[in-house]
């Protein structure tokens, strides 16, 4: 394993994060904290609680799921395909590093990046409503478990698209309405049961159950579950990394 290969890819894309930190960090928190505003305004004066819990504190795990699927996939995505699109790609296939190694540093980057906004976007609900946190193991277990599998998924996109159209559809037409419709403003029990049956074949409810059950002890589904579907998320993302090492599917410009 080539750790210095890894640290320099990874030095290199949290660096970048630096040189463009209101598009990487304050873009999104602002967004997300707007979300926050807005549905916790118009919405919270019409539902005071949700299952014993205010409304305003209810949709902050929800609006940090949201918040940390799309920028990890976004993240993620953009960091292999723009140094595909611009050719520098090839000084990495050059170096001695191998496919592995070149998946964890810019997976790796890219999920720090993600994990850092849903950090801050935490300390930042704890100044507009008080919040509890009954397992923050548990917690932290599901940040850093969605914010991997999510990054590799957008390695994956990052590879798979050859223009930027195809690298912004899947975090804008599917990711972000699929967080909407999973649980981010409200408890799918609130839903018809004939709704609440087809919102449970949308695989971002149980991520977004299971963030909110270590803040509140409450979910939609059992914790296990939520547990077991974003393990299975990540082996998936891991076995399409996987063909493509032996593939080689297009990690050239």
């Amino acid at each position: 394993m080539n750790i210095h290969a890894i640290k320099a890819i990874y030095r290199f894309e949290m660096a970048r994060t630096g040189r463009t930190i209101f598009q990487s960090i304050v873009s999104p928190v602002l967004s997300t904290s707007l979300y926050f505003i807005v549905f916790g305004a118009a919405i919270g004066s019409r539902i005071s609680e949700v299952d014993g819990v205010s409304y305003g504190a209810f949709i902050v795990p929800g609006l940090i799921m949201l918040s940390l699927l799309t920028q990890s996939v976004s993240n993620a995505s953009f960091g292999i395909y723009f140094p595909r699109f611009t050719g520098t790609i090839y000084e990495v296939l050059s170096a001695p590093v191998s496919y592995l190694e070149i998946v964890i540093a810019y997976v790796g980057a890219a999920a720090t990046k993600a994990i850092i906004v849903g950090l801050i976007i935490l300390a930042t609900a704890g100044l507009f409503v008080p919040l509890e946190i009954q397992h923050p193991a548990w917690m932290l277990l599901f940040l850093v478990l969605t914010a991997i599998t999510f990054s590799l998924l957008g390695f994956i996109l990052g590879i798979w698209a050859d223009n930027f159209e195809k690298l912004q559809f899947v975090p804008l037409l599917i990711i972000t309405p699929l967080a909407f419709l999973g649980g981010s403003f409200y408890s799918i029990s609130m839903l018809p049961p004939f709704w609440q049956t087809v919102t449970l074949f949308n695989p971002v409810v149980y991520l977004i159950s299971g963030f909110r059950w270590s803040f509140y002890g409450q979910a939609d589904v059992g914790v296990e579950v939520s547990l077991a579907m974003t393990f299975i998320f990540l082996f998936a993302c891991l076995a399409v990394i996987a063909w493509i090492f032996r593939t080689g599917y297009r990690l050239k410009a």
